[in-house]
């Protein structure tokens, strides 16, 4: 996005702002594209991932069309400001990415194929960029909710370094940490919010290496 301040320090925990005790906006109760709720808690057998991958208006997008996929939100992650605004996150005092949460059918999509379009939807050499937009909370991340994805993500990491050391990148910048209670995932501002469901024509710079990530696909049958 375009009001970044071009913040590239991440704060200390001293260093961030306070926040607050609980969010001062409303999100939205349903997805404008998939019709569920946004918020938790959901249906059981699902899944949660986190994704931080450049701009969240178009990172979001690429999963809400995933099949298998039953509601995603944008929002922040892996900071130290609870309950922050956008404005704060954008100003690099939060230490906080841009993050989308992706709500998943295992028996659909598998979570190796969700790393598979995370890997393949941006370029994750760049540390605290994505294309033209520069800042912290720009920079890749994938934060876990179980040791089985915590494996699987460092494993896809490992195989798509390779590949894109072969094909002339440099090494991945990825940060893979637990979604515990020191990384919440505070959901953004509503207009955030499926943005480019609501303005079709606007602002992404989402976009991969072209380099293909060797994960998440399916074995042939014997």
């Amino acid at each position: 996005m375009l009001f970044s301040r071009f913040k590239t320090h991440l704060p200390t925990p001293e260093e961030a702002l306070k926040g607050r005790p609980e969010r001062d906006f409303t999100v939205p109760d349903r997805h404008t594209v998939l019709g569920n709720p946004l918020l938790g808690p959901y249906p059981a057998g699902l899944e949660i991932a986190d994704f931080g991958l450049g701009c969240f208006w178009g990172a979001e997008r690429k999963f809400w069309q995933t099949d298998g996929v039953w509601t995603t939100l944008v929002g922040y992650q892996g900071g130290h400001t609870p309950h922050p605004t956008y404005e704060e996150v954008c100003s690099g005092h939060t230490g906080h990415t841009e993050a989308v949460r992706v709500v998943y059918d295992p028996a659909v999509v598998p979570y190796t194929a969700l790393l598979k379009l995370f890997w393949e939807s941006h370029d994750p050499t760049q540390g605290f960029r994505q294309g033209n937009d520069v800042g912290t909370q720009y920079r890749s991340a994938i934060y876990t909710h179980s040791p089985a994805q915590q494996q699987a993500a460092e494993s896809s990491r490992d195989a798509y370094r390779a590949v894109l050391h072969t094909s002339g990148y440099g090494d991945i910048t990825t940060e893979i940490l637990p979604a515990d209670a020191t990384r919440p995932f505070y959901p953004a501002e509503d207009y955030h919010q499926q943005y480019l469901d609501k303005n079709p024509a606007g602002y992404c710079t989402i976009g991969g290496t072209g380099v293909s990530c060797p994960v998440g696909v399916a074995k042939a049958d014997d």
